[in-house]
């Protein structure tokens, strides 16, 4: 997918307006567009080769000329031009989460550095502090986001990976339909947050075929290995694409081995050889006898257990579930009845309620919690109560008529640094639905952003805590909450925790949400979905809920609107 690659040059263009000084207006234009490119599910190639780019949200006719540009050519000539007029170095340390511009252009003028290696090395020896404006905990920070930089190089969000791994499976299915059936693995089916590459499972009698239609797709910029039943490949965007063809008649046990994990892996085999047989990618044996292996079933019940899902293979309890009878029925995107997070027009979103019901109602959605910014957080737009106001009248409106979808209306009402809400509790309490959470003061200490969010817990009109650590996964690491006593006092208050499903934040992550219904707190899945397409990422917060051990009575997205409007105790007075 090139969208990666689009969205990588027009945020290239913000860092360089961004040192110049530039109308923030403008940079702030690049800096959307380049997000809702990132965050569309298809490639951004098709949907210009249908003359679509000018629907996508931020994208008028200008850019739409500068991303056919890119999609030909790799680049446009305006953002070669512009490059120019900034040293490179100066950029690249840009790349550092936490650097900003004026602190980029410090360490270029008064250093000369123009890599990030450079640059850690003055932090390690404390010759960044005493610049002006660095101190010893700026120096500290650089030192985090360069080692938050590194992690996020070696592994990808799943949101970005697993788009790519459908897309090549769907390649591979479509050029070669009688060869064999194509299956992701590794940590992707697994649905970690984060993957080191792409691993994909195809059962065929026919390998070398397979390979050759592999490694001649159109995304592949090199071929690293290339053998009869394993080659690897590397797209354009850089990400490594593994792929190894099986026997029809081991493609069970194939994908139980290179599904993993691996601590997994080993516990089946332990248990394995404890019964006298040997498993491994090719099958079930007894001695050298062959005794299955054709299904991921057969496998398990050679060891004595029922199927365990793909996403509770880690080690951490399941085998022990499985023996005694007790895995969970986990919940699954057909249990799903609504977002409870998805922002409007009214706020920094996009989309109308009508646009947003008519999205939910196409993913199979019954109900649409919209929770757009409170009012002091102008960066996004936050709502005024006259425009509060505006937004009730509006949803009653569209509930009354009766559709398919209803809307509840609720905000992301932002908490301050003393714990306080940003509207009176008498509009929170008109509300149907509030969502609390943190945007600003992301480096206090942890006794007081912990104070910040039970405090907003204990307001009776707070529903949820919205990505209640904070993190940007490679690129943001979470405040420094406590966050085992933040679940407590969900626990005491009856106040949900949302597991956001935008891929950058999953935030709870799976232990944390696992560790969340173990205390009795519900689970709130919101895709925080600014742009309509972001709403697809439901399914990326449902597999943090699977991995989370989580059943359907865990999560509040799995209740009717009417079960929705009575658990959250109001009067549904916009119905």
């Amino acid at each position: 997918m090139k969208n990666q690659e689009v969205a990588a040059v027009f945020d290239g263009i913000a860092d360089i307006l961004e040192i110049q000084g530039a109308n923030p207006f403008r940079i702030r234009a690049y800096r959307k567009a380049a997000q809702n490119i990132e965050n569309l599910t298809e490639d951004i190639s098709v949907i210009a080769a249908r003359s679509g780019l000018e629907a996508i949200p931020g994208i008028g006719r200008d850019l739409a000329g500068k991303i056919q540009e890119i999609i030909t050519t790799g680049t446009f000539k305006d953002y070669e031009d512009l490059k120019k007029e900034v040293p490179s170095g100066i950029v690249t340390l840009l790349a550092i989460p936490g650097v900003g511009p004026r602190t980029a252009k410090l360490l270029f003028d008064h250093f000369g550095v123009s890599s990030i290696e450079e640059v850690e090395k003055l932090a390690l020896e404390h010759k960044i502090q005493g610049l002006p404006g660095i101190k010893a905990r700026t120096e500290e920070n650089i030192l985090k986001g360069i080692a938050i930089l590194k992690k996020g190089r070696e592994r990808l969000p799943v949101g970005i990976a697993l788009p790519v791994a459908e897309e090549i499976a769907a390649m591979l299915r479509k050029k070669c339909p009688r060869l064999g059936r194509v299956h992701l693995a590794g940590s992707i089916r697994r649905r970690r947050e984060t993957a080191k590459d792409i691993d994909l499972l195809v059962a065929s009698d026919e390998p070398v075929r397979v390979m050759e239609v592999f490694t001649a797709l159109p995304l592949v910029s090199e071929i690293t290995a290339s053998g009869e039943t394993k080659s690897s490949i590397r797209t354009r965007e850089g990400i490594q694409v593994d792929l190894r063809v099986v026997e029809p008649k081991s493609l069970g046990a194939a994908l139980c081995y290179f599904t993993g994990s691996k601590a997994h892996n080993i516990r089946i085999r332990d248990l394995a050889v404890r019964q006298g047989l040997k498993i491994n990618e090719y099958g079930i044996f007894k001695g050298e006898k062959w005794l299955g292996g054709r299904t991921e079933e057969e496998v398990f019940q050679a060891v004595g257990l029922p199927y365990i899902p793909p996403e509770l293979r880690e080690d951490r309890g399941e085998i022990e579930a499985a023996q005694a009878g007790e895995l969970p029925l986990l919940v699954e995107m057909k249990d799903i009845q609504g977002d409870l997070h998805v922002h409007s027009k009214y706020s920094d979103g996009s989309a109308s309620l009508v646009e947003i019901a008519r999205k939910a109602s196409s993913l199979g959605l019954s109900w649409v919690a919209i929770c757009d910014h409170s009012v002091s957080l102008k960066v996004a737009g936050g709502v005024s109560v006259s425009d509060l106001q505006k937004k009730m009248d509006e949803i009653r409106a569209f509930n009354q008529k009766g559709g398919p979808v209803k809307l509840l209306c609720g905000t992301e009402v932002d908490i301050d640094s003393s714990g306080n809400l940003d509207y009176p509790d008498e509009i929170l309490r008109r509300l149907d639905i509030v969502v609390a959470a943190i945007h600003t003061g992301f480096k206090q200490d942890a006794k007081t952003l912990t104070h910040r969010i039970t405090s907003a817990m204990r307001n009776p009109h707070v529903d949820i805590i919205a990505h209640p650590t904070g993190r940007l996964i490679g690129e943001r690491e979470p405040y420094a909450v406590d966050i085992e006593k933040i679940i407590g006092v969900a626990a005491e208050t009856g106040t949900a925790l949302e597991i956001n499903a935008y891929f950058k934040r999953l935030d709870l992550n799976d232990i944390q949400a696992r560790a969340a219904k173990e205390k009795g707190c519900k689970l709130a899945i919101g895709t925080d979905a600014h742009i309509m397409e972001q709403m697809d990422f439901m399914s990326l917060g449902v597999s943090v809920a699977r991995r989370g051990w989580l059943t359907r009575e865990d999560i509040l997205n799995t209740l009717t609107y009417t079960e929705l409007i009575s658990y959250l105790r109001k009067d549904g007075d916009l119905t």
